[in-house]
């Protein structure tokens, strides 16, 4: 599924996000920036040690902002791990949050003349956040950042799952 906002696309597709030939990948990082489980380990496995090696130079990014390394063994130049909110109730900052990593990991892109990128669903996985309340906010972020933006050129989410696939899709519809 694919849509235009100005002259960018953003696009959502089910499937591997380490096999994406975007120029960055958006990695879903923890405050200490080690390798954990999900999109993490997938990226850093699959990516090689040199993503971990420059995250462990960085040491640390809050939550709702981004950094940068290489993409190491990937097909994508870069990595941008941002870290999304655990998720408690809705009412302890997690969307702002949520809106604040895409936006980071976006204003990150646009810094370094990134043109593609590639997201997975931040913060649905072991963080708990319900997935359509998460994907309203992703792609909400993202399409307005994307209609200010048209340097970036391609933002691609890449769902991990027909479920989370068919919730961002419905999203998409909606918004």
């Amino acid at each position: 599924m694919r849509v235009e906002v100005g002259q960018s696309l953003l696009e959502l597709v089910e499937g591997d996000i380490t096999q994406q030939d975007t120029e960055a990948v958006v990695n879903a990082a923890n405050e200490q920036l080690r390798v954990g489980g999900g999109v993490d380990g997938a990226i850093n496995r699959a990516g090689g040690p040199k993503i971990q090696e420059e995250a462990r130079k960085i040491g640390h990014c809050p939550t709702g902002q981004a950094v940068i390394t290489t993409g190491g063994n990937l097909k994508a130049k870069y990595v941008i791990h941002t870290v999304g909110p655990i998720y408690r109730d809705g009412r302890h900052g997690e969307p702002e949050l949520l809106a604040s990593a895409y936006r980071e990991s976006l204003k990150m892109a646009s810094a370094r003349g990134i043109k593609s990128l590639a997201f997975p669903s931040l913060s649905t996985g072991v963080y708990g956040y319900p997935v359509a309340d998460a994907a309203k906010i992703a792609l909400k972020t993202v399409k307005d950042y994307l209609a200010e933006h048209p340097e970036i050129e391609l933002v691609r989410f890449v769902l991990f799952g027909k479920p989370t696939y068919e919730a961002y899709a419905r999203a998409l519809e909606e918004i």
